[in-house]
């Protein structure tokens, strides 16, 4: 199975073991799509957005002294965006409906996030 294989079935893991999910990319630090479970034509712009709201949070976790980044939540009227560090190598973004258990979402991603390591690595 290669690397891209591996990476889609993480993300189809998501989806059936976090029901709530409405959509899942993986990107490099850099906005770069490295697998998705969202409309082709969306991947590049929200793995992008996705890069630099993740970079923008690392550099206020360390200017507070918080840290290391692990998440951010942004929270709209309609629903959530959860990013996840992939240690230095990648953001894992989810995209949820408001009314989501996202305690279960971030049970779940929380784990996928060190398969996703042990693939890229």
């Amino acid at each position: 199975m290669s690397k891209q294989d591996e990476l889609n079935a993480v993300l189809s893991k998501l989806r059936k073991e976090a029901p709530d999910v409405q959509g899942s990319i993986l990107a490099t630090p850099d906005g770069l799509a490295l697998a998705f479970d969202i409309a082709e034509s969306e991947a590049p712009r929200v793995a992008a957005m996705a890069a630099t709201a993740l970079g923008l949070g690392k550099r206020i976790i360390q200017g507070t002294q918080n840290g290391e980044l692990q998440e951010l939540v942004v929270r709209g009227s309609t629903g959530y965006l959860t990013l996840y560090a992939v240690g230095t190598i990648g953001v894992l973004a989810i995209s949820t409906a408001a009314a989501t258990n996202i305690g279960l979402v971030h049970l779940v991603a929380r784990q996928l996030v060190g398969e996703i390591q042990g693939i890229l690595s």
